[in-house]
């Protein structure tokens, strides 16, 4: 399959890469088991469609795991097995449209090497205010899903004419926000929802989206070091465990009510991220 082809591509050039950026660190330590524990505990919610970007900033900025302009390069490299994982599993247990699927697969790739070129050498106040903004819309969009205020979907596995090239449009734009550390899930989900599409094709499409965009975007990080090796390896290791528990353990959850943990610790991170960033560079520097 083609889809699966490109993938195994972009795995290839980000295990190169990657080996390439750990011979440039200074020291190669292992992940605490903290950051293992994360791991297995994001992939685990990004399994079930919660998402990983938004709790995955929130929880490094809360403890204090990654400098700040080393989230969106920490969240793509890490989280980027864990998503070729989901990919297997649900683009091969889920039929939807072959042609939708990889055109929104193959958009959201060339996106994210735009973003992530941008995103990886901006210094660190724009991209604290960007993932502060991105976690924003994370959260309210999170509340509207809990309070049922957004669309339902409808029973299509496809599409076609203008609403074909409007997902298409809309995947490039996500796969560029993610190197700034807006989440893939939650607003492609919502765009296939008002398109028509049923609400479980958008699984494949999402997570065959990251499978691609984040190794992608990963290049550029590693190009440039900006991310954080330990959590890094946490999110990898902790990531295959989680999607494999979320896939064939569990059946069911209260997904509405871990929806609101997680807005809690995504608004207050959005307003830690917010608040770093208006701080004047003198008391930056002196912390």
């Amino acid at each position: 399959m083609l889809l699966f082809s490109l993938v195994a591509a972009a795995m290839i050039a980000y295990t190169v890469s990657a080996v390439r950026a750990a011979r440039r660190l200074p020291s190669r330590p292992l992940p605490s088991p903290l950051e293992l524990l994360i791991g297995v505990i994001i992939n685990f919610l990004d399994a079930l469609g919660i998402g990983s970007f938004a709790p995955t900033t929130a929880l490094c900025k809360f403890l204090k795991l990654v400098a700040d302009e080393d989230i969106p390069g920490t969240l793509n490299a890490g989280l980027t097995i864990g998503a070729v994982t989901e990919c297997l599993i649900y683009v091969t247990s889920i039929v939807v449209d072959p042609w939708l699927l990889l055109a929104m697969v193959v958009a959201a790739g060339a996106g994210a090497w735009i973003g992530a070129g941008i995103v990886a050498r901006l210094p660190r106040r724009p991209i604290q205010i960007g993932m502060g903004i991105a976690l924003l819309i994370a959260g309210t969009i999170f509340v509207l899903m809990n309070l049922h205020l957004m669309p339902g979907g409808g029973t299509a596995m496809g599409l076609s004419g203008w609403r074909f090239a409007v997902a298409v449009g809309v995947n490039f734009a996500l796969g560029a926000l993610m190197g700034v550390g807006i989440g893939n899930y939650a607003p492609c989900m919502v765009t296939l929802a008002l398109l028509g599409m049923h609400p479980i094709a958008a699984f494949p499409i999402m997570m065959g989206s990251c499978a691609l965009l984040q190794p992608v975007a990963s290049l550029r990080f590693f190009e440039t070091g900006r991310f954080g090796w330990t959590m890094c390896l946490g999110l990898a290791f902790g990531g295959v465990a989680g999607v494999l528990i979320a896939a064939f353990l569990v059946k069911s959850l209260p997904l509405e009510t871990l929806r609101w943990l997680v807005i809690i610790v995504i608004a207050y991170a959005s307003f830690a991220m917010l608040r770093s960033a208006a701080q004047p560079p003198a008391q930056v520097a002196a912390a």
